[in-house]
């Protein structure tokens, strides 16, 4: 098993690395994009270029992040609440909303009793906890700890675990999470 660990560690190291030279990279496209003056969204602008005339038109596109389907991860509710069957009734209502949860455990013992709901996820399932964690009504999302913070220290075949506090034990669920409203971007084409 440490061998595993030892993998999570360097691929969790790669992955920050990717993320900051991605992140200084887009600073610095939208720090030179910030010298010019964008047209307003929808207009026309004639150039004139020596023997050609060019009309630029900005379209509005429409994207969406299409949620994973409930079918493609697992989740893990163990409770850090201390609100006797609130794990279980949880993992009940995400049952019914179709997701695929294991049967509730506790946390660990040395895990303090917990105020805030925490959602965690293993490398590669960042979006699954993400969509977990907007139907338990938008709680904060972390890498998983190491121990795994569960009564066995495992996740059985669950990418995501959900350590239930107080804040939300023993509660229903808000109403389902709607899918997201699409994202309007818009594209510059030119035409000559």
């Amino acid at each position: 098993m440490p061998r595993k660990s030892g993998m999570n560690s360097s691929l969790s190291i790669i992955v920050a690395a990717v993320a900051v030279l991605l992140g200084f990279f887009i600073l610095r496209d939208i720090s030179a994009d910030n010298t010019a003056t964008p047209p307003d969204a929808g207009s026309e602008t004639q150039e004139t270029v020596p023997g050609e005339t060019v009309t630029e038109e900005t379209i509005a596109v429409e994207t969406t992040a299409a949620p994973l389907p409930l079918t493609s991860f697992k989740v893990q509710v163990a409770n850090a609440s201390k609100v006797a069957g609130s794990a279980g009734q949880l993992t009940t209502e995400l049952q019914g909303r179709g997701y695929i949860v294991q049967p509730a455990v506790n946390s660990s013992e040395i895990t303090p009793k917990q105020t805030a709901t925490m959602v965690y996820y293993l490398a590669g399932s960042e979006a699954a906890a993400a969509q977990v964690a907007a139907e338990l009504g938008g709680v904060a999302t972390a890498p998983m700890p190491a121990p795994v913070p569960t009564e066995s220290g495992g996740l059985g075949e669950a990418s995501v675990l959900i350590l239930l506090g107080t804040d939300i034990a023993g509660k229903p669920l808000a109403a389902p999470v709607a899918t997201a409203p699409p994202a309007a971007t818009e594209t510059t084409v030119a035409g000559g």
